[in-house]
């Protein structure tokens, strides 16, 4: 353990924000008697993530360059048995990368939000809550034990309820709030089962200590059945990731969480709760190695979110709804990954997305303020040249969502497609298929959104909702009488900063992440059972060559055909989606009402339970309890006092005939048996 990395050191990346958000929640609002203004709010929140960002790198500086590792608990909550509950850091090439992404992404959302949410009246209480969010996503991604991992886990999906639902006059807001928050109980219900088989089979929460007994909970079977434990304690974890990172059929929520504010839409979707399960995939891999079951179900799960979450996002109109399901289909990709055993291509994409998507989000909202808060696309056009920098990074942000080669998407989303060539698992055929029809997909609805807002003709005057007084409103302003405009410094700032790393960052760092030891006692491989991303390895010959190679591969003649036909279809011949419309029209209706999941879960699930409840109610506690357990017993025993009362009348003649009867039977009982 290197001696570079102290533990106070380490301590300040998730308190610094912690200490501005509650600064900012307390001080800054009527809670704490509005004590501090705006400015002194949003910096004290900034400059906590900030110093969190800045020790952040500097650790992933030693841990790329020096080796350094730390693995110590720094707190000991309780000892119950032989069972330790501990508050500890695990830091190591996964971690530091994390935390780079985590505070780095969070930073450029902090000062994009002081353009963004300037004339809200909760100003202080959104960066008190952002600030939160940051520390909850690095208490989990430091945690070197389970129960500090359920921390975070649990306290990113509180932060996000209470984003989600930020303008809380909003019924759409309060109904995508709860929706999140319950379907999100579903998956974690599912993660802390578990935890909890670890806890009863290996006796640890500590991560080292669990991994070390991976092969002795190979060897046992789940009580009852002959299912091998490890593949139901994986399975179990899975589904709390596939709230957490919205995997079908758990992804309901994501769609719904646009409700919020823009700038936590880029922090939800780029680097902080949807990443968790992905996470938390990669850092248990020496278990999931231990089961191809567990690893099949997940490559299944994961190509049908990348795919069918793809073609959610080709009907819809909501500039932001269109990057969300952009970002369901992302994380579809990193599932599929994580399936195929590249637990290190799967975060490497999480870290490329997280630049680009944060970047996509971000110009999204940097449009929506442009036009005044609209939000359909069909009513933009032409904003080019009214929002130079906005349109320019949007484009760099799509060029590297598509798989363009250089650009950091397509280091990762094209590593994804070959170790999914190199899996044997019986669902690799149906994975690799998903993967590449995404390709199409999604450069045909990413260029849709960028011809239709940045190019082509000028429609934000023809908006027929202009007028109405809720059309896509979030803060309250109705005015649609001036052109469009480019945003301040403080969006636009963020933007280009986002843009860098977009291009650049996946020629830098595809080689010391996926064939070097950056992730070396982080992920484990068994290249035996799982040979992909070994015979990827063999293929590899550097970042220039690989693009190189790209432009001759199916991958990037479907990008490349996927942004023509948007570009024919929108640009040239904009009647050509109407007609096709209308011949496809049961398959449009299909992707409008989601594939019916939230008529299922709303009518079936919901209704269901709601029955089930009612009938629990009523038959088990009103009638089984009430009725025959409370009521019941009082009127037997009322009973048996009536028949007693009768018996002790007071009189001796009742008693001498009771004795004498009693004598009778006793006598003719003992006759009887001889």
């Amino acid at each position: 353990m290197s001696q570079t990395l102290s533990a106070s050191t380490l301590l300040m990346v998730p308190m610094a924000p912690l200490v501005g958000a509650v600064l900012a929640g307390i001080l800054g609002t009527k809670f704490g008697g509005n004590l501090m203004g705006r400015r002194m709010s949003h910096s004290l929140t900034i400059l906590g993530v900030l110093v969190a960002f800045v020790i952040s790198a500097m650790t992933l500086k030693s841990v790329a360059l020096d080796g350094a590792r730390f693995n110590e608990t720094l707190y000991t909550w309780m000892v119950v048995g032989g069972l330790k509950m501990e508050i500890g850091f695990l830091v190591d090439g996964l971690t530091a990368m994390m935390m780079c992404v985590v505070t780095f992404v969070s930073l450029m959302v902090h000062i994009y939000t002081i353009g963004y949410m300037n004339e809200d009246e909760g100003y202080n209480r959104f960066f008190a809550y952002i600030s939160l969010f940051t520390f909850s996503m690095l208490m989990l991604v430091m945690s070197n034990n389970m129960l500090q991992l359920f921390f975070g886990w649990e306290a990113v999906g509180l932060v996000s309820y209470l984003l989600i639902g930020f303008w809380f006059n909003k019924p759409t807001a309060i109904f995508a709030n709860m929706k999140a928050f319950l379907v999100n109980r579903v998956g974690d219900f599912g993660f802390i089962l578990g935890i909890g088989l670890i806890v009863a089979f290996a006796g640890t929460l500590n991560y080292t200590e669990a991994f070390a007994k991976g092969g002795e909970l190979a060897k046992l079977s789940f009580p009852g059945t002959d299912w091998m434990l490890v593949t139901v304690i994986c399975i179990c974890l899975f589904i709390g990731a596939m709230g957490k990172s919205a995997q079908f059929p758990l992804h309901v929520w994501l769609p719904d969480s646009m409700e919020g504010p823009t700038p936590i839409s880029a922090l939800i979707h780029a680097a902080t709760m949807v990443t968790a399960g992905i996470f938390m995939v990669a850092r248990m891999s020496p278990l999931f190695e231990l089961s191809d079951t567990a690893l099949n179900f997940i490559l299944v799960i994961g190509a049908i979110t990348a795919l069918f979450m793809g073609f959610m996002g080709i009907i819809q109109n909501d500039i932001k709804r269109i990057v969300a399901y952009s970002t369901l289909s992302q994380l579809g990709y990193m599932t599929v990954a994580l399936g195929a055993s590249a637990y290190s291509v799967a975060v490497f994409h999480l870290m490329t997305h997280a630049f680009f998507k944060a970047l996509l989000f971000l110009a999204a909202g940097s449009v929506i303020m442009g036009v005044h808060h609209n939000q359909d696309i069909r009513w933009m056009g032409g904003l080019r040249k009214y929002m130079p920098i906005t349109w320019i990074t949007s484009l760099l942000g799509s060029l590297a969502l598509i798989g363009t080669p250089l650009f950091a998407g397509f280091y990762s989303k094209d590593s994804i497609i070959e170790a999914v060539h190199g899996s044997h698992l019986p669902g690799a055929g149906f994975a690799s298929f998903a993967v590449l029809a995404g390709v199409f997909i999604t450069a045909f609805y990413s260029f849709r959104l960028y011809f239709l807002v940045f190019h082509g003709k000028e429609r934000f005057d023809q908006n027929p909702d202009a007028h109405h007084e809720e059309h896509h409103d979030d803060h309250g302003h109705h005015d649609t009488h001036h052109k469009p405009h480019e945003s301040p410094w403080v969006v636009t700032v963020p933007l280009i900063l986002l843009a860098i790393p977009s291009v650049v960052i996946g020629f830098m760092t595809i080689e010391p992440m996926l064939f070097g030891e950056f992730f070396k006692g982080a992920i484990f491989i068994n290249a035996e059972k799982h040979p992909g991303m070994a015979e990827f390895a063999k293929t590899f010959h550097g970042p220039a060559q690989m693009a190189l190679h790209a432009l001759t591969t199916l991958p990037f003649l479907l990008a490349l055909a996927g942004v023509l036909t948007s570009y024919y279809m929108y640009m040239v011949n904009p009647a050509l989606p109407t007609a096709i419309k209308a011949r496809v029209m049961p398959i449009y209706t299909l992707l409008e009402n989601k594939y019916y999941l939230d008529w299922f879960n709303e009518n079936v699930l919901a209704r269901g339970a709601r029955a089930l409840g009612t009938g629990l109610w009523k038959a088990g506690d009103q009638y089984l309890i009430d009725g025959v357990v409370v009521n019941g017993s009082w009127k037997v025993v009322a009973w048996i006092s009536g028949l007693a009362r009768r018996v002790q009348s007071g009189y001796l003649y009742h008693y001498a005939l009771a004795m004498i009867l009693g004598v009778f039977v006793l006598m003719t009982y003992f006759v009887w048996l001889k």
